[in-house]
């Protein structure tokens, strides 16, 4: 070798045969790899676990045929994403099942306020606020697509300015305040309370509102449907349109290092940002660094599934066609509850989640069993067991739910985080969605999907929009790659 002559960096056989790498095939790297091969770019999944998915697995969890939904279990953004609804997933196996009621929020008097996917059936059932509703939902659901199209990405100029507006006149507010100030039953109160705590924060908390009309407005516009078979047929239908792409998904395939990624065009990595520090960030600079040490995660979840010998006793009729069911009473109880997980303390009577596909999907359960999929929110990396106030909560609108119970799986914070590394301290939203941080995710930065290394990308739910199965995190992330470096 002549003097001063540099020994040329050995090839690296993954940068010679791919344009890009997708670290993560929940279904936002999934959605990013779709996005990248119909641009052209042939591209590579790689997955640390041994089944792709993310959130979006299943698993017998409890006993032989019995299918439960590991995270991720109705999918109203499924079908609402601008990316997703126009894939053409059912043909490649996807199937979804909708049940008769959207979401049943019942209460101790026996009734329950109750979602339907008819607006006006919506607004009979609640009586006194019944005009209310109309009067603040249907100006929603008329423009829904307007306004998905602005609220799944990041912040930008809005492209619908006058739907956006009326969305935010309300939705920018508390949901406790909202609820308190347009209506004035329970059964109103209720429903909007039940919707609104998906955000995993305090229902005082300002823009608690617009996470409630959101899921309300997608009830009506599209339902809240599930899977069949489920959850995991929407990675598996992503992951057959990839590959028909020419795209490829290796799983069993941790990535530890960045150096496994020299040379590659571009990486878009559908993890959180601990996880992209771990890989990457020796080659992104210390300001960067610092700024993404400072990313929060929310709360946790603990989570239930259920064998059981047949549905579940609902004392209230219209649980028993509901496919979600919301537990926690009154605005005010759950509103109690919700501060109480914020303060880092466990609520004695949670808010829970409830999900009974087997209702009207009967492939989750062998004949005449059922599945049954809960949840409450707990503190961060909460190592206390919520078993037993979950399921008093069922048992309180459902007496004789315990008798039906054939086998159970507990998975809390620590659990789920196992299943799914993006789940940090059992944060399934991938970051707390407060108004800081519900658009600067997981930095503040023009195009939040790019570092400032020039190659590498991050697709996650980390990202804007946030927590939940739409793929828009991965689509804008694929954007921002093919404006540059796959430009």
């Amino acid at each position: 070798m002549p003097p001063g002559a540099r020994a040329s960096e050995p090839s690296n056989p993954v940068a010679d045969r791919w344009d890009a790498i997708v670290v993560g095939s929940g279904p936002n790297g999934l959605a990013a790899a779709i996005a990248l091969a119909e641009a052209g770019r042939s591209v590579l999944v790689l997955e640390a676990a041994a089944t792709l998915g993310g959130g979006t697995r299943t698993a017998e969890l409890t006993l032989p045929g019995f299918r439960h939904d590991v995270c991720s279990a109705i999918h109203p953004l499924a079908l609402a994403s601008p990316f997703l609804r126009r894939l053409p997933l059912r043909e490649h196996g996807l199937e979804f099942a909708h049940p008769e009621i959207p979401v049943a929020h019942p209460l101790d008097d026996g009734t329950a306020a109750v979602l339907h996917r008819s607006l006006d059936q919506t607004a009979d059932g609640l009586g006194v606020d019944g005009d209310a509703y109309r009067t603040l939902m249907r100006p929603l659901t008329a423009e829904w697509e307007a306004l998905v199209d602005d609220l799944l990405g990041p912040l930008r100029l809005p492209r619908h300015p006058l739907a956006d507006t009326r969305f935010a006149r309300a939705g920018l507010r508390s949901a406790a305040g909202l609820a308190r100030s347009r209506f004035a039953g329970a059964h109103a109160h209720a429903l909007l309370a039940g919707n609104a705590a998906h955000s995993m924060r305090p229902l005082s908390a300002p823009a608690t509102a617009g996470f409630g009309l959101a899921l309300m407005m997608l009830g009506h516009a599209v339902g809240w449907p599930a899977a069949v078979g489920g959850s995991q047929a929407i990675a598996e239908a992503m992951a057959s349109l990839l590959r028909s792409l020419g795209g490829e998904i290796e799983t069993d395939r941790e990535v530890r290092s960045a150096a496994e990624l020299r040379g590659v065009r571009a990486v878009l990595f559908d993890l959180t940002p601990s996880q992209v520090l771990a890989i990457a960030g020796a080659e992104l600079p210390e300001r960067y660094r610092r700024a993404m040490r400072r990313y929060r995660h929310g709360p946790g979840v603990f989570k239930l599934d259920y064998a059981l010998d047949g549905p579940v006793p609902w004392r209230a009729a219209e649980c028993h066609r509901a496919g979600t069911v919301h537990l926690g009473g009154s605005l005010e109880e759950i509103a109690r509850a919700e501060a109480e997980v914020a303060r880092g303390g466990q609520a004695s009577r949670p808010f829970v989640l409830v999900a009974q596909q087997s209702l009207f999907d009967p492939s989750r359960a062998p004949a005449g069993a059922h599945t049954l999929w809960a949840y409450c929110h707990v503190p961060n990396g909460s190592a206390l067991d919520a078993a037993d106030a979950i399921e008093a909560q069922i048992e309180r609108f459902a007496p004789g739910f315990r008798a039906l119970i054939r086998a159970r799986s507990a998975l809390g914070p620590a659990e789920l985080e196992a299943h799914n590394a993006n789940y940090v301290g059992g944060d399934i939203n991938g970051g707390a969605a407060d108004l800081r941080q519900l658009f600067a995710r997981p930095v503040a930065r023009p195009v939040p999907y790019a570092t400032p290394n020039p190659r590498f990308f991050i697709c996650s739910s980390s990202t804007p929009p946030g927590g939940g199965v739409h793929g828009m995190s991965g689509w804008h992330a694929a954007r921002a790659a093919l404006r540059g470096a796959l430009r």
